[in-house]
Order: structure tokens, then C-alpha cells, then sequence
């Protein structure tokens, strides 16, 4: 195994991952959770955008949004997906590539809940990546569903989590002209064991 020390030591790639997003809260001003998702359009065309990142389990990743957004219709159809976080303060970087499945149970709903309740009605209002004629239409549509669906919304059928399962995981650490730190790790498989390799900057 390759030999790692400091900022990159461990035995488990999610871990390092929760150390350096503990240390990105401390530094970074706005959204330290914060990723560039990447997906591919039937076509082949990437397409990137900026979302949070909401939570860093044992084997995967998961970020919440509108199912019949843009992003989700490019992950329904090629079921992969990759992003990139980046921290200018710490001048570090995580990217990874991975499988994605939708994640539309209890941990959904319980963090749909834990949204403000403007957060939660506007989940309803919005048909997210699709034309809007107007802001005051969109402003329209919040009132109509507030007047609907009350103070306690439940979480809507086309929106939820998307749980990134990663096959590919690159730490990456700037280094002095440019002599990065960059160490990978890899698995054909979810089950397979990770194969770590340091590769040149």
C-alpha cells in the first residue's frame, strides 16, 4: 500500500473525507459542503453545477434536489455521476466519480423536515431546470402551495436524496510550485476492495 502520512493517513477514504470537511468548516466562509456535480446529457454533453453536499455515510454521499431537474434526468439515464469539492483556504480538493441510486425513504423525508418551511414550500412551487416566465409567477406559486399545503408540508413525490457511491476517490493538496500531493483510490467494484496509488501532480 502506498505510504501516506499526515493529512492523507488512514485506512478508510470516507473518513478522511468527514477530517477534511471538519477542518473546512473552521476555514471556509461560505457553503463548505459545497460540490461541482458532474453529469453527462443523453448526447454526451457534461453539464456541472454547484450543489451541498448534505451527507457522508459509511460507503456513499448523498445531496437532496428536484427529481425532474436537469441533473436528476442525466443520473436517472446514466446512473453515474462525479464532483468535485474544492477549499481555496486549505488548497485542497476531493474529486470523486462514482455509481448514483435515489435515496427517497426516511432519511429523506427526515431532512426535507429539517429545511425552513420556506425551503420546503418552495420545493413544491418550483419545477426546477424547466422555463419560468416570470419571478412573480414563481412568487405566485409559493403562495398558492402555502395556502395549500400549510405549515407542515409533506415532502413532495419528485423531490429527495441522490446517494453517490463512489468507485474513484482522489485527495488532492497544493504544493509548492506546483509539485502537487495527489493520492487516488480506486475499485472496480462497490464490493471490491480500494486500490490506492499516489499519482504525479
Amino acid at each position: 500500500m502506498t505510504e501516506r502520512t499526515g493529512i492523507f493517513a488512514g485506512d478508510d477514504p470516507f473518513e478522511i473525507v468527514r477530517r477534511w470537511m471538519a477542518e473546512a468548516q473552521e476555514r471556509e466562509i461560505n457553503d463548505p459542503n459545497a460540490i461541482a456535480l458532474s453529469t453527462v446529457d443523453p448526447d454526451g454533453l457534461p453539464n456541472a453545477r454547484m450543489v451541498l453536499l448534505k451527507d457522508v455515510e459509511e460507503d456513499c454521499f448523498i445531496f437532496y434536489t428536484n427529481y425532474e431537474s436537469a441533473k436528476s434526468n442525466e443520473i436517472a439515464a446514466s446512473g453515474k455521476a462525479a464532483f468535485v469539492m474544492h477549499w481555496k483556504s486549505l488548497r485542497r480538493q476531493i474529486r470523486v466519480r462514482g455509481l448514483v441510486q435515489k435515496e427517497d425513504g426516511e432519511k429523506a423525508d427526515a431532512y426535507y423536515a429539517s429545511r425552513s418551511l420556506k425551503s420546503r414550500l418552495g420545493a413544491w412551487a418550483s419545477e426546477q431546470s424547466r422555463p419560468l416566465s416570470s419571478r412573480a409567477h414563481l412568487m405566485a406559486e409559493v403562495a398558492k402551495i402555502t395556502a395549500q399545503k400549510g405549515p407542515n408540508p409533506d415532502r413532495p413525490p419528485f423531490w429527495g436524496g441522490w446517494r453517490i457511491t463512489p468507485l474513484e476517490i482522489e485527495f488532492w493538496a497544493d504544493g509548492a510550485f506546483r509539485l502537487h500531493d495527489r493520492f487516488v483510490w480506486r475499485r472496480e467494484t462497490d464490493a471490491d476492495a480500494w486500490q490506492i496509488s499516489r499519482l504525479n501532480p
